[in-house]
């Protein structure tokens, strides 16, 4: 894949900044409203941010880790970068959409890229009713939290919370619990990715629950529907060397 028009976006840190100074003087740029791809020097939170500002514009964006883990980004090198944009690999996610309700009958809406999840406000434990496709699967859910994570998320939250590692193109997304009180055995569940989770809040004035999506967040809902936004998708790129779905894999061998 050949592109023409480069732009370069920085996070907010010292490496970040030096990065993008070396790389604009050396590289011919544009902005990212006129480039046919974007090149984001930070870490995974700012790689997140990056695709939610473009996730309208289907632009492939290829990072370079200028942050700490960079889970979602290349490794960072001034050299040949043309050269590496070229035989990139692509990988395309789709996000979750989220429509949560809120008490005051307020509907939301939110995108997100690694999940979709759902936190008690106080201290006392959210009771959370689950539906799947409609039908109810867990009549009561006693927890901090529950979350639904694509593939690209599930080696985040998802996996502090001890939820699964989803491969790239499994068709599954992850739908786990955190801190679960009541049933006390229950670990969770993989689910099509075409299936429709409904979340119905409990006692919502006394155990109040707000809905995350990535970096949006809904306070004092009443009910959350999750599902894959089909129609909408992003394009990363990846040295072929080092590509996500193999670090997915990898994943879940590490010691």
């Amino acid at each position: 894949m050949k592109f023409s028009q480069i732009a370069f976006v920085a996070a907010d840190n010292e490496a970040a900044t030096i990065a993008l100074d070396a790389l604009v003087r050396r590289y011919p740029s544009a902005t990212p409203d006129q480039a046919d791809v974007i090149v984001a020097l930070g870490g995974d939170g700012f790689m997140l941010e990056t695709l939610h500002r473009h996730i309208h514009r289907k632009i492939p964006i290829y990072g370079m880790n200028r942050g700490s883990v960079g889970f979602l980004l290349n490794a960072f090198d001034e050299d040949r970068l043309v050269e590496r944009l070229a035989r990139a690999v692509t990988v395309r996610l789709h996000p979750l959409v989220m429509q949560a309700t809120t008490v005051d009958g307020t509907i939301h809406q939110a995108l997100a890229i690694n999940e979709v999840s759902l936190l008690r406000e106080t201290r006392q434990a959210a009771k959370i009713r689950i539906r799947i496709d409609g039908r109810v699967r867990l009549e009561e859910l006693v927890c901090d939290g529950v979350m639904v994570a694509t593939p690209a998320g599930s080696t985040a939250y998802n996996l502090s919370a001890h939820g699964p590692i989803i491969p790239m193109g499994a068709g599954v997304m992850a739908l786990t619990p955190i801190s679960a009180f009541r049933p006390r055995r229950w670990r969770g569940a993989l689910l099509p990715h075409t299936a429709r989770v409904s979340f119905e809040i409990e006692e919502n004035e006394k155990r109040p629950v707000s809905a995350v999506a990535d970096f949006t967040e809904i306070r004092d809902v009443t009910e959350v529907e999750v599902r894959e936004e089909r129609g909408c998708h992003l394009t990363l790129l990846f040295d072929p060397e080092h590509n996500l779905e193999e670090r997915i894999l990898a994943e879940q061998f590490l010691p």
